[in-house]
């Protein structure tokens, strides 16, 4: 029970390193390195803000829920935990069919999808609706993970001949993850709760306008709340507007002047960059250089 406890301490530990001035829409424009702990303590500190049940929050849900159990099973399979490791259940069956058998060290996912259920699902106490959503898409990531687990084999055999393969099961890279998350974040499903007849509590929840009380997908991301505008500053909802954000001028996308600046238009900058160059070795002994420089424009909102 004391490594258990210690180990849980130590992710506790790490998700908790978080980023103080980190925002919505900073986060939710960030690039995916797989630098999952650090994901994860961004998105953690972000639950705190994600006020409306919007699908900007389904997806951080989602991806924080999918990032624990990465994370976890990452690190159960480095032997950094000492209450977890490698999957062994599988090990030394041999499929016939397929002419391989399981061997090396699997990822033991199952673990890690526990304790992200144990650890982020903990927060969920009060009977809402909002709960539902947000236990919801927890599922929904740690699900979207399970499913995009990889096999990898090794060939053995005369000569590179394949005789026998040994195969494991591999994480997928988070930032694989991210994008497959950012997808069902577009097509995320507009949902309402069902109520008890009774107690009025809130039960389970449907898809709108749907007739006969179709549930959604066990992998869609789900809101209750369409999403707040925003372009504009609102310390209720977690915005931080657009306002003085770079942006692209030639870009047909979300980056783009004409999406971020919400229509307001852009302001252009112009500086020169210098720098030196062309640096040469003299005998003996002095480096000469020449002096370059380079003008160039950035684009800010108004």
């Amino acid at each position: 029970m004391g490594s258990q406890s210690n180990d849980s301490h130590k992710m506790e530990a790490s998700v908790k390193r978080l980023d103080r001035n980190m925002t919505l829409a900073a986060a939710f424009k960030m690039d995916w390195r797989g630098e999952s702990l650090l994901l994860i303590s961004m998105f953690m500190k972000l639950l705190c803000f994600v006020t409306v049940g919007s699908r900007e929050a389904a997806f951080t849900y989602a991806i924080t829920a999918a990032g624990v159990a990465h994370a976890v099973t990452s690190a159960c399979s480095q032997g950094n935990f000492s209450n977890c490791g490698c999957d062994r259940e599988k090990q030394g069956y041999y499929n016939q069919e397929e002419g391989w058998k399981w061997g090396g060290c699997s990822a033991d996912i199952k673990y890690g999808i526990e304790f992200s259920r144990k650890f982020v699902d903990a927060r969920e106490i009060r009977k809402s609706a909002r709960r539902l959503m947000n236990l919801h898409n927890n599922e929904a990531g740690r699900k979207v993970l399970e499913e995009q687990m990889k096999l990898e084999c090794k060939c053995h055999g005369v000569s590179g001949s394949c005789t026998t393969k040994t195969c494991w099961n591999t994480l997928p890279k988070f930032r694989d993850i991210g994008f497959f998350l950012k997808d069902k974040y577009n097509d995320a499903v507009h949902v309402e709760v069902v109520r008890a007849h009774r107690l009025r509590q809130p039960t389970f929840l449907t898809v709108k306008k749907v007739k006969n009380y179709q549930k959604p997908m066990e992998t869609d991301l789900v809101f209750i709340d369409r999403s707040p505008n925003y372009c504009e500053e609102d310390s209720k909802t977690g915005s931080v507007g657009t306002q003085g954000r770079l942006c692209n001028r030639t870009s047909p996308h979300v980056d783009g002047c004409d999406l971020m600046c919400c229509g307001r238009g852009y302001n252009t900058h112009q500086y020169t960059k210098v720098w030196q160059c062309n640096c040469k070795f003299h005998w003996c002994c002095f480096v000469k250089c020449n002096t370059c420089s380079e003008r160039t424009e950035v684009f800010t909102c108004k």
